[in-house]
């Protein structure tokens, strides 16, 4: 029996995307350090920033008021989204010029399969020069991108020489690659499993090659198989270019926590009426099989209540609130509305309360 062809994945990430859009637009903001992202006094936060911006520590998520303290003079745009989504979409059909097999991440960020691609005579490296080279003289940024035998290995190697960077990882490659990785950088590995793996001696993927399967799965459960395979370089996930949408929401973060269940009440007319936009321009109505509310109280503890409906209704999203707010009684500082979707529908994912 024949092995089976090496794959070919591309993995490609713009750099500092919204910012880099922002800049482009007004090149006098290149040298400033540039944020974008939410006001202080609205308990905002970076969605990204640009890398004059990181060099005084600033990164996307963090509060707006901490980054203010950090780099006094940054400049801080609002997000203008339909701007983004604009260059996104010139970027996907630059993507789809090469593959079918293209699976976005984000509106910067997406694999692609170019396995079966003829052009550049299927050669990867090649692709993502051409690839780099359209984004910045046709959508006017630079982006960064890692080929590697899989997706677990490309995203790695779109990360190694930002910005505006290309890292490839040859087949040959690889396990001397792996073997000096951090287990940090492993696929699915957080904060408390780096923490085990540290304690446990294990600082390099080099360091994992000697445990067994057994002993792995032993200490990580589940986590262990993919840890077994990830030390070795082994990534069997396929681009997928559809998956499955699970929901629709829309939420707000107030400005003023919300006092009371009265003023909570208040605000669901208007979450209701985004939310309704937000189902039309999926045409999610169909595919709805549960209601869901998610409150976040003044101490940052969450809560979700859901309830099985095949249509929204703003008299249920008022009772779901109701018993959501019983639970702690506290003012409010975030309230979103949602609904679930059925499973059958082959759209685009988006997590409930992304």
């Amino acid at each position: 029996m024949s092995a089976s062809p090496q794959r070919k994945i591309i993995h490609c990430d713009c750099d500092c995307f919204y910012a880099a859009v922002e800049m482009r637009d007004d090149p006098s903001l290149r040298d400033l350090p540039l944020a974008i992202g939410g006001r202080a006094d609205q308990r905002g936060v970076l969605a990204t920033c640009n890398y004059v911006a990181r060099s005084f520590g600033l990164r996307s998520a963090m509060p707006t008021s901490q980054a203010l303290q950090r780099c006094p003079d940054l400049v801080l745009l609002p997000p203008r989204m339909e701007k983004y989504r604009l260059a996104s979409r010139q970027i996907l059909g630059i993507y789809r010029d090469y593959t079918e097999l293209v699976e976005p991440l984000s509106l910067d960020e997406a694999y692609l399969d170019v396995s079966h691609s003829l052009q550049h005579r299927g050669s990867a490296t090649r692709i993502a020069q051409e690839i780099r080279a359209r984004i910045a003289d046709e959508v006017g940024i630079t982006a960064s991108a890692g080929v590697a035998p899989n997706k677990f290995l490309a995203k790695i190697a779109s990360d190694w020489n930002k910005p505006d960077g290309l890292y490839v990882i040859l087949p040959e490659q690889v396990e001397h690659f792996v073997a000096t990785l951090p287990v940090a950088r492993l696929f699915g590995v957080g904060k408390v499993t780096a923490s085990k793996l540290q304690q446990l001696g294990v600082q390099n993927c080099s360091d994992l090659l000697s445990w067994s399967l057994p002993n792995l799965l032993q200490h990580f459960g589940k986590m262990g198989s993919r840890l077994h395979s990830l030390c070795r370089g082994i990534d069997p996930r396929q681009v997928q270019s559809t998956s499955e949408r699970k929901s629709v929401s829309v939420e707000e973060t107030y400005s003023h926590d919300l006092p009371d269940l009265a003023a909570c009440i208040a605000e669901i007319p208007v979450l209701y009426t985004a939310l309704e936009k937000q189902i039309q321009r999926t045409q999610a109505q169909p595919h709805i099989h549960k209601l869901c509310i998610k409150i976040r109280f003044k101490d940052f503890k969450q809560t979700t209540v859901e309830c099985r409906a095949d249509e929204i209704d703003q008299k249920t999203f008022t009772e779901l609130v109701c018993n959501g707010f019983q639970r702690r009684q506290l003012p409010v500082r975030l309230l979103g509305l949602g609904v679930g979707l059925s499973e059958k529908k082959q759209v685009t994912q988006l997590p409930l309360f992304d």
